[in-house]
């Protein structure tokens, strides 16, 4: 073989070995882009409702009438919490909570207009004040069973451009006991 061939050859060689390089580095870039997209669609742009609770609290004052005229007042500070899972802030319109005995409404709370920051949860104490009639039947027992139930309505907003309208219900149901004033059991859905 001669020397011009040996050349032609070898270049020949590094050419191809330099296609390939190309062709193995777009690929690889290709498979990454699919990836990132990938992730995003499936983790960052998974829009979740908020979830929207009642913590525990401590009961301020708390009057239970006479078995001749069943009745309770009852006042505490409800630590509302908005817990945003997702990617950007959750705002929301003002709504009420509403505080139900025995299937009649017995006091209600107003949750103003604001925002949940993404992945952190919004804490709001509202004064709460809780009235019954003496047309309830609270009965013997030491325990008052409550209902909480609220919606609250807004928007998730990732990368500052795409919107999805989220609606967050609030279903927690707490016991207090009048002997010690206390939050016996709460428990949300």
């Amino acid at each position: 073989m001669s020397k011009p061939d040996h050349e032609s050859l070898s270049y020949e060689e590094a050419k191809r070995n330099k296609r390939m390089k190309w062709t193995i580095g777009i690929t690889a870039f290709v498979i990454f882009q699919v990836v990132v997209a990938v992730f995003f669609v499936l983790v960052i742009m998974k829009f979740k409702s908020p979830k929207f609770r009642v913590a525990e609290f401590d009961v301020q004052t708390l009057n239970v009438g006479t078995q001749a005229s069943p009745s309770f007042d009852m006042s505490f500070v409800a630590p509302i919490r908005i817990k945003n899972t997702n990617w950007g802030p959750f705002k929301y319109d003002a709504t009420t909570v509403s505080f139900i005995y025995g299937g009649v409404q017995v006091g209600q709370a107003t949750i103003p207009k604001s925002k949940a920051n993404f992945k952190s949860t919004k804490k709001i104490d509202v004064n709460v004040t809780l009235s019954s009639t003496s047309s309830l039947n609270l009965g013997s027992s030491e325990l008052i069973t409550l209902n909480s139930q609220g919606e609250l309505k807004g928007k998730v907003t990732v990368m500052f451009m795409f919107k999805k309208t989220k609606v967050s219900q609030m279903n927690c149901t707490m016991v207090i006991n009048t002997t010690t004033k206390a939050v016996q059991s709460l428990s949300c859905k």
